[in-house]
């Protein structure tokens, strides 16, 4: 590592396993970097594989949600909790996947300037609203996400999805992760 990853002493593992290691690398080839999130959480392989594991399921695995949306989501809670390393990364990846510059920057600073669809506002109010006030989510909300074309599966992992961007925009906070600079200039 050039630089800290995070405002803790916390090293990579000396012997990373062959798992990890070609993970890394296969970050290296598609990404041409490793995300520092990675490099943070690689002071404890058990945790690491955790957070790829659910992180990966989330984010790439099945679901009635495109990728875009899933990275919609990851900014919109990411920029209610003023996460700069998940608001870095995910803003560049709704850049990427959506191929505009504008949408990305949209997300980061109010999703509802944006203009969206219909069914990705409903999701983006839910996952909001998720961030703000879980304890006032109503079976209207829910409905208010079928009505817009989601499915129960779907309305799982929009909740999935949002809650994970919690737990680890928290994380991020707590020990201020600081993003891959790399992230700043991809598709602008």
């Amino acid at each position: 590592m050039n630089r800290k990853t995070t405002a803790l002493d916390l090293q990579p593992a000396a012997n990373l396993g062959e798992g990890t290691k070609a993970y890394f690398a296969k970050c290296e080839e598609k990404l041409g970097m490793i995300p520092n999130v990675l490099l943070a959480y690689a002071f404890d392989e058990k945790k690491l594989r955790a957070f790829t594991d659910m992180y990966n399921d989330l984010m790439l695995g099945e679901s009635g949600l495109s990728k875009l949306e899933r990275e919609m989501i990851a900014v919109a809670v990411s920029s209610v909790n003023h996460c700069y390393y998940c608001l870095t990364a995910h803003g560049a990846a709704v850049r990427q996947l959506s191929g505009d510059p504008k949408l990305g920057e949209m997300m980061a600073m109010n999703f509802r300037a944006a203009d969206l669809s219909p069914r990705q506002k409903a999701m983006l109010d839910f996952a909001v609203k998720l961030t703000e006030s879980p304890d006032k989510m109503v079976e209207a909300d829910r409905a208010a996400l079928r009505v817009a074309g989601f499915t129960d599966r779907d309305i799982w992992d929009i909740a999935s999805t949002a809650a994970f961007f919690n737990m680890s925009n928290r994380v991020a906070a707590a020990v201020d992760m600081r993003p891959n600079d790399e992230y700043h200039a991809m598709a602008r």
